[in-house]
């Protein structure tokens, strides 16, 4: 039998059900590998008893006849912005240390009930802002892959899901929560050769998630392909009467409905999306997403998404803005981090408490937050950041009377080094060039891995989708990565 910890998560699934394997030697396995891994820094928390408890229910369940949860038997990873009873969820930030939930979120208890066991909690960007995972108090996530130059420079596992992804791509587990605000699923999964969706904006419940932006936020499964991605959305998504952004619609059966031919579809191209000095190997992967989209049977256009230049400045106004007002609330009163020097009143215990607990990209997001929603600037910037949305969502809608699904690049490069971009925040901003326009419409969007640059480090292509077609953007990723034949895997240096 081959490693364990190779199989994904259908494989895992189906293999416990056969009782090929019991759910108990998998949820060995990784927590092993897990254990093992602790130079990646992926992990914050390892929960190997949690992995093993579901596991032990899987296998009584099977052993009585029982019918087995749809994740019976897979452990998978969480990343720490999901509340989880009783153990540490921190945003990976000094300010919420020590703080453990009483409460499940809505997500990983979905998870839970669906018989996913928890290998423990993976470290991301501090409160989700950041593109590399440079922002975590907690250190930076390494990448698994290397540069085939033989370079050993670490590299960025992209943000804010990087433990998600540097977890996945390293087979420390076959599937992992993300949450995407304007690319936090899509982009990691690019840099580390795996898949992630970002669902329709209400699909998965906010509650008991630490919020970043929330008309933004929300969460998705990155996995290490398609399939995968399909079964953990099925899984995590849902109505909940306890987020008012909650779609209140019944979960399709994803999973079921996949095919991969494309006959009768028509791909639309957004021309808006070739941005200045764009590297050539992203257009020619760009090139070559179009010709498998064409050989699984679909029609190409071409689309006009003319407000798409204004996105990045809307976005990092509006997510500021709203995170400003989110993380008013982390002042050292009720729980997290408290440091009142002898003699403080209560503003100067606010104000040396939000100094040693927040990071510098979140202070740095605060500040521009407040300013843009301040007596003086909120016409100026925030409202106009808004009308600009409404715009860009308004060119999505007229998209789709020409085309029902949209073919753009992922991330405009590969995999970068640590510490590369860290001193130019408009650099690393510009790193979700390709995924915050469908963010700020709501829309489902995807990344598969479509192929290697020319150091070796993986490329995505995205999809993304009319609002609620889950399905359309899984079929068409689906498509794509039956023709990139995406095999390449990050070799073990860890």
């Amino acid at each position: 039998m081959s490693d364990l910890t190779d199989l994904g998560v259908a494989a895992i699934r189906d293999g416990v059900r056969e009782g090929d394997f019991s759910a108990r030697d998998v949820a060995v396995a990784f927590s092993a590998k897990v254990s093992a891994a602790k130079i990646l820094n992926a992990f914050l928390v390892e929960t190997p008893e949690h992995a093993l408890a579901a596991a032990d229910a899987a296998d009584a369940a099977r052993a009585s006849g029982e019918t087995l949860a749809p994740l019976a038997g897979v452990p998978i990873g969480m990343k720490d912005l999901f509340c989880t009873k009783g153990v540490a969820a921190t945003a990976a930030s000094h300010i919420l240390e020590g703080f453990t939930p009483q409460y499940e979120s809505t997500v990983s208890g979905n998870l839970w009930k669906a018989g996913a066991g928890m290998l423990g909690k993976l470290n991301m960007d501090q409160f989700a802002m950041g593109s590399s995972n440079e922002t975590s108090a907690f250190g930076n996530v390494i990448s698994p892959w290397r540069r085939s130059d033989g370079g050993n420079a670490p590299l960025a596992p992209g943000g804010s899901s990087g433990g998600s992804s540097a977890a996945i791509a390293a087979r420390l587990c076959p599937a992992a929560t993300g949450t995407d605000t304007g690319g936090s699923i899509r982009q990691p999964a690019s840099f580390t050769g795996i898949s992630g969706i970002k669902p329709t904006y209400g699909r998965c419940s906010r509650w008991g998630v630490v919020a970043f932006a929330s008309s933004l936020d929300q969460a998705g499964p990155m996995a290490r392909d398609v399939r995968d991605c399909a079964i953990m959305l099925e899984a995590m998504a849902g109505f909940d009467p306890k987020d008012s952004t909650s779609l209140d619609l019944p979960v399709p059966a994803w999973e079921q409905g996949l095919n991969a031919s494309l006959k009768g579809k028509r791909i639309g191209i957004p021309r808006e999306y070739r941005v200045d000095n764009m590297p050539a190997e992203i257009e020619a992967l760009w090139q070559q997403g179009i010709a498998w989209a064409k050989d699984a049977g679909a029609e190409i256009v071409e689309v006009s998404l003319p407000h798409t230049k204004y996105a990045l400045p809307a976005y990092y106004i509006i997510a500021p803005a709203e995170a400003s007002s989110n993380l008013a609330r982390y002042d050292g009163v009720r729980y997290g981090l408290r440091d009142l020097p002898e003699g403080a009143n209560l503003q100067e215990m606010y104000a040396v408490t939000r100094a040693a607990g927040f990071g510098d990209e979140v202070k740095r997001r605060i500040m521009i937050g407040t300013y843009v929603l301040s007596a003086g600037f909120y016409d100026a910037y925030f409202t106009q950041a808004s009308k600009v949305r409404t715009l860009i969502a308004r060119d999505f809608e007229q998209a789709w009377d020409s085309c029902d699904l949209l073919l753009t690049p992922t991330a405009p490069s590969a995999a970068f080094a640590l510490g590369e971009k860290s001193a130019d925040p408009l650099a690393m901003y510009l790193n979700d060039v390709f995924t915050v326009p469908s963010s700020l419409a709501g829309l489902p969007a995807m990344s598969v891995p479509g192929g290697l640059d020319k150091d070796g480090l993986p490329l995505g292509l995205q999809i993304i989708g009319r609002p609620l077609d889950e399905q359309g953007v899984l079929n068409a990723g689906l498509a794509i990565e039956e023709r990139a034949g995406f095999t390449a895997r990050a070799e073990a240096w860890w």
